[in-house]
């Protein structure tokens, strides 16, 4: 019995000797190797570089109010369209109060004068129907009585104004009623009912009532990097692409390069600015991020290979034309081309090579 297990075991052992031998003959045999056969191709070749941006206005104007208090009424809201001279919010004057106690005794000034002027002008016009005085004399009084009038007419609107911020005879012009001083729609209300505001001066911006924006005249606001800002030139087309709007593409010409870099997380940025035409039946916010992909070059029916089929030695690059596809191994031949632009993937052949040739591509490993 152990004869045979001696014998057993030792067959196993010649067997996977025997095994290990043919392993190490198939990994040692040479692998042929074949390659994708590429057949070059007129096509048009487009090099472009990509901006990361924004769409908004071109304008935006911030609504400011010309006097102070607080804001009684607010009548519109952000979304709404409104027109130039749509009153927006009323504000409620908060008199200061030693303008209103001297804006009430110039009244009360203004009703003395105008009483007292009031008497002698009836005591002149008496006079002058009775011939006693001359003519001259009776205007001289008239004119002082009618300067009378007006002066109280005037204390009293200044009251109203201190007090209501608004005038009776001139209610149409109230700073008290912010109106909107274009057409557009409301980006923005900030304020509420209750908020205090500021008027807009010499020594303060104000506080902004409203935001209102032309929604039909957008700019695409971007930054190029300084490799890249050199190839650009105002005129140039752009393909925009809004990332809220993923099936629509928008085109756009631009319009602004700075002459002023920016430095951002190590690189020097620069901004641009495009004209985007926008359809009637799309909708584009404000603030919506895009990417603008604008060509710097371009090329029409060049005959084209893939990048990765090209060689390089020194300042020459070559192609591997292909002499034989039937027998094995296949048969190259290398052949000088001149090249021209490149997107990345595909590369325009100027000289060296037709769409009739023939040339090596990626390799394949045939076992």
């Amino acid at each position: 019995m152990r004869k045979y297990v001696k014998i057993f075991f030792l067959v196993i052992a010649l067997l996977l000797l025997l095994g290990t031998f043919v392993f190490l003959w198939m990994k040692s045999q040479p692998k042929e190797e074949r390659y994708e056969v590429i057949s070059p191709e007129k096509t048009s070749i487009e090099k472009k570089t990509v901006a990361t941006g924004k769409v908004e206005p071109r304008d935006e104007v911030l609504i400011k109010p010309q006097i102070s208090g607080i804001v009684a009424e607010v009548y519109k809201e952000a979304g709404e369209m409104v027109k130039a001279g749509d009153v927006l919010a009323l504000v409620k004057v908060i008199p200061e109060m030693g303008t209103l106690n001297a804006a009430e005794s110039r009244v009360n000034v203004a009703k003395i004068n105008e009483e007292q002027g009031r008497r002698e002008f009836t005591r002149t016009q008496d006079l002058y129907k009775s011939g006693v005085i001359s003519k001259e004399d009776y205007e001289k009084a008239k004119a002082e009585f009618d300067r009378q009038k007006e002066e109280l007419v005037n204390a009293q609107d200044n009251l109203e104004i201190v007090r209501d911020g608004i005038a009776r005879r001139s209610a149409q012009y109230s700073n008290t009623q912010i109106r909107s001083t274009v057409t557009g729609m409301i980006l923005d209300v900030p304020v509420k009912v209750g908020n205090s505001v500021i008027q807009s001066n010499n020594f303060n911006d104000g506080t902004t009532i409203a935001t209102i924006a032309d929604m039909s005249d957008m700019i695409f606001k971007g930054k190029i990097d300084e490799t890249e800002v050199g190839r650009l030139k105002e005129g140039m087309p752009i393909s925009l692409t809004v990332g809220a709007l993923t099936d629509e593409k928008f085109n756009a010409v631009l319009e602004y390069i700075s002459p002023k870099g920016t430095e951002e997380n190590g690189s020097i940025l620069f901004e641009i600015k495009a004209a985007v035409t926008i359809p009637d039946t799309v909708f584009v916010r404000s603030g919506y991020s895009a990417n603008a992909e604008i060509i710097l070059e371009k090329r029409d029916s060049v005959v084209a290979i893939p990048e990765s089929a090209v060689e390089f030695e020194g300042k020459k690059t070559y192609v591997q034309l292909v002499t034989d596809t039937i027998n094995k191994p296949q048969q190259f031949k290398k052949k000088e081309v001149e090249l021209g632009l490149s997107d990345g993937i595909k590369i325009e052949v100027k000289k060296g090579i037709t769409v009739k040739d023939l040339i090596r591509g990626n390799k394949i490993i045939v076992r």
